[in-house]
């Protein structure tokens, strides 16, 4: 498995010292989300320092994906705004359209994104209107920079489940560059089926993983242990996907790198498992 780490739950550290701890504590890969403290995509030294973590990822034998869940990114009131959802979905395009820069850059094969929530007043059958125009567009990009969009469902927003994702990609003719996010918390947060099953259901469509606890309908990213998800039978289901699987406890960088320790530790502890 290419055990990962999200850079977010590193927002403390600067990108290289994340990116050392991350390697000197076994991990192969980082989720990198650009954000003001990490790979600003409006900083103007940004090439610079796209070049620089190219560069570090490298020496320290690390994967790169790009993530895009920064919360106040582009605006400093509203977390997550704005969306693709919204009348102002051209600078979450341009934000977008950026991170695949980043990620051409890193030499990194995946950009991760969401939809957002339901602006109010908004109906969704525009909503979804509005999400497969902005999606097309930026496929186009994706297409010219040879990355992969991997579309995360998030509790909450338009797209949640499986089920909205299987939906959206059918709109856009399963273009072949439109992959999948999985936060395995979220199947136990918000699907019906067990998580997996989710798994298996993700696979042919899978780009990138993201994993933490959770538990039913409560979407707390919780360390592991903490929640109600039994790991074995889940890594057990990833066989074959060759992709990160990124830890993602972006509210815990307060001791990030002890939490980055417990994680890989329980991970390896789960995988082995499987062979005992």
């Amino acid at each position: 498995m290419n055990w990962s780490y999200c850079t977010n739950g590193f927002r403390d550290h600067r990108l290289p010292e994340a990116l050392a701890v991350l390697a000197d504590l076994g991990y192969t890969g980082a989720a990198i989300t650009p954000d003001h403290g990490h790979l600003d995509p409006y900083a103007p030294g940004l090439a610079r320092e796209v070049a620089a973590t190219a560069k570090l990822l490298g020496e320290l034998g690390m994967t790169a994906v790009v993530e895009t869940g920064g919360r106040y990114t582009l605006d400093p009131w509203r977390k997550h705004h704005p969306t693709l959802l919204g009348e102002d979905g051209r600078r979450r395009a341009d934000y977008l359209r950026r991170a695949m820069r980043i990620a051409a850059d890193l030499g990194a094969p995946v950009v991760h994104l969401w939809s957002g929530a339901r602006p109010d007043g908004v109906p969704e059958e525009e909503a979804w209107a509005r999400l497969t125009g902005w999606c097309e567009r930026l496929l186009d990009d994706a297409d010219e920079l040879a990355v992969t969009l991997a579309f995360e469902p998030e509790p909450g927003m338009l797209v949640a489940d499986l089920a909205g994702y299987e939906r959206l990609r059918d709109l856009l003719g399963g273009h072949p560059r439109f992959g999948l996010t999985l936060d395995v918390g979220h199947c136990r947060c918000v699907e019906p089926q067990n998580v997996p099953d989710c798994v298996q259901r993700a696979l042919p469509h899978l780009a990138h993983v993201q994993i933490e606890d959770m538990r039913r309908g409560v979407h707390e990213h919780l360390e592991f242990g903490a929640g109600e998800i039994s790991f074995p039978p889940v890594i057990a289901a990833l066989a074959g996907y060759r992709g990160q699987v990124a830890v993602e406890l972006a509210r815990h960088g307060h001791a990030a790198p002890d939490v980055a320790r417990r994680s890989i530790d329980f991970l390896r502890r789960a995988h082995g498992r499987l062979d005992g």
